[in-house]
């Protein structure tokens, strides 16, 4: 295995200058520079983290946590973060993915294990772990949850204005009997998406009827369920609003169970715009959620943070887009 004397020896200088040239420290001329780096590369040298992590005093390491990965996080909002965060994220860093429900000891989580933390926050439950990695001083961005603190660094989506559109959309197209399969319950988003639904209603002076809001929890089973309740209504709704695309999934094969045709005897809305989106049949109106977005601009402010911890917090919105596809027919 080549190591850095190995290096020092060919290039004729000290293995302590091969390190800082290495590591792009800006005492080493330019020059001296890119001619270590050059004959590291012809040698085939690959750096030792474990050692260099112990030199810097650095683990290399992000942490990426979710409130809970058995719960409510599905595989397509899991893949679009990772997607995200190594967009930006340096490949001389290893990101590690963890649920915090699953943690036993917080004491685990200190800045010798971790050099920034990205916590992909689905609720308020979230807080107790946000403030500990707040108090141990790693720097840390919070994403996806819209928090009161402005002390801390926040990237969110505009659920609520994106849920707002695509009401406002629906009922341009003459619909008024809405209903909502509502998302997983004490969920920052879940609150955000039905207020979103809610304030959208009032704003078009559309009745809000108690019987055309159903409990869901972003899983596939639930927004099949909730549609079979919504259908053995008395007088079902003309459109369904699902909180998130798998509920919408399932709300779909509720109605192909029963013989429902979408969208000519009932519309149906998603939120998230997940890949399978596209290819239902007939494909899902949605609303696309930038979780890569989200997760590249929020591993973007973590690096900046972890560069200078004095880097004062912001809290950034992302953007949804209304996907008009086939799941909406005018009335």
């Amino acid at each position: 295995m080549i190591t850095i004397k190995d290096i020092a020896r060919v290039a004729g200088v000290s293995h302590t200058t091969v390190s800082r040239a290495l590591n792009g420290n800006p005492l080493i001329k330019k020059e001296t520079r890119d001619r270590i780096e050059k004959i590291a590369a012809e040698m085939n040298y690959i750096p030792n983290y474990s050692a260099k992590s112990l030199v810097m005093k650095k683990s290399y390491t992000i942490g990426l946590f979710f409130s809970s990965i058995d719960q409510g996080t599905t595989a397509s909002f899991l893949v679009d973060a990772i997607k995200g965060i190594h967009h930006v994220l340096d490949e001389n860093y290893s990101l590690t993915v963890h649920g915090i429900d699953s943690i036993q000891h917080f004491d685990a989580i200190m800045p010798q294990r971790f050099d920034g933390i990205l916590v992909m926050s689905q609720s308020d439950e979230d807080n107790a772990f946000i403030y500990h990695v707040k108090k141990m001083c790693i720097p840390l961005v919070v994403l996806n949850r819209q928090l009161e603190d402005t002390g801390i660094m926040n990237v969110v989506a505009n659920d609520r204005i994106g849920v707002m559109e695509a009401i406002d959309y629906a009922a341009s197209q003459g619909h008024s009997r809405f209903a909502i399969i509502e998302g997983r319950a004490g969920f920052k988003s879940s609150i955000e998406r039905k207020q979103g639904f809610i304030d959208s209603l009032i704003a078009h002076r559309l009745p809000l009827i108690p019987e055309y809001f159903a409990a869901g929890d972003y899983a596939v089973e639930s927004g099949y369920t909730a549609m079979c309740s919504l259908l053995a209504l008395p007088e079902p709704p003309s459109i369904v609003f699902c909180a998130n695309d798998d509920m919408a999934i399932g709300a779909m094969n509720a109605c192909y169970a029963q013989g429902i045709t979408i969208p000519e005897q009932l519309s149906l809305i998603g939120f998230d715009d997940i890949v399978f989106a596209r290819y239902t049949n007939p494909a899902l109106t949605t609303i696309h959620r930038p979780v890569a977005d989200i997760s590249k601009l929020g591993t973007t402010k973590l690096i900046e943070l972890m560069k200078d911890p004095d880097t004062p917090p912001q809290q950034l919105f992302v953007n949804t887009t209304l996907m008009v596809r086939q799941s909406v027919a005018a009335v």
